[in-house]
């Protein structure tokens, strides 16, 4: 048993450290910030699945406070905005939990009842996604995937609203991008998610995981 946990702690440690690096990896900035979008938007949510919602949640808070600190403990608004949306992320792609839907339906009142994100009422029917995808989320990782980073995207627009009162026509201009900027998240969270999927199976063959993660057989290495 005590082996068993520090293979757990071993493996908490090692996703903590692989998700700080992909926080280095930046390629694109959010729009109408100097913050920018990293591998780790593709890797953070997945953590969940294999150790779970709470030490996934745990792990991708540790990440981020390391990269906080790594940066000298930079206080910026959009910085700590980002820190949010990815947490709920984490928990929607955790698990199949109808308490996550709260989350893009408080979020789209909130946005209505902001006066720019009232101008731009139809930018919120994006978050309709997340709750769609909740029925379709055990059959296709791309649905989990969706709904996380819908999930992640209502969050953060409304801290950005609320916090930074944005405009009107900022939104509605953001409109024909949120669906090619979410999109791509969606497919690198699949794609992350199949692939250390895959190689963790690998690792299973060598040292038991069975009781230290959890890894879906669709997408694990097949026993010869």
């Amino acid at each position: 048993m005590l082996k068993e946990k520090n293979k757990k702690k071993l493996f908490i440690i090692a996703f903590c450290l692989l998700g700080f690096l992909a926080m280095q990896i930046k390629f694109t900035k959010i729009i109408g910030s100097d913050v920018n979008f990293s591998l780790f938007d593709f890797y953070g949510p997945i953590v969940s699945a294999f150790i779970g919602s709470i030490w996934g949640m745990i792990a991708v808070m540790a990440m981020q406070l390391i990269n906080w600190a790594w940066h000298g403990f930079a206080v910026d608004a959009g910085a700590i905005i980002r820190f949010f949306p990815m947490l709920l992320a984490v928990l929607y792609f955790a698990k199949k939990s109808k308490l996550i839907l709260a989350v893009p339906i408080i979020a789209m009142i909130a946005f209505w009842i902001h006066p720019q994100g009232r101008g731009a009422w139809y930018y919120a029917l994006y978050w309709l996604i997340p709750l769609v995808m909740y029925f379709w989320r055990d059959k296709t990782v791309l649905a989990r995937a969706l709904g996380a980073t819908f999930t992640a995207h209502c969050v953060g627009s409304v801290l950005w609203l609320w916090i930074f009162n944005l405009k009107t026509a900022v939104w509605i201009s953001l409109i024909p991008v949120v669906w090619k900027e979410r999109g791509l998240m969606a497919v690198g969270i699949t794609l992350t998610f199949i692939a250390f999927n895959y190689l963790l199976s690998l690792v299973d063959r060598k040292i038991s995981l069975a009781n230290i993660i959890k890894l879906n057989p669709k997408y694990s290495a097949k026993k010869v």
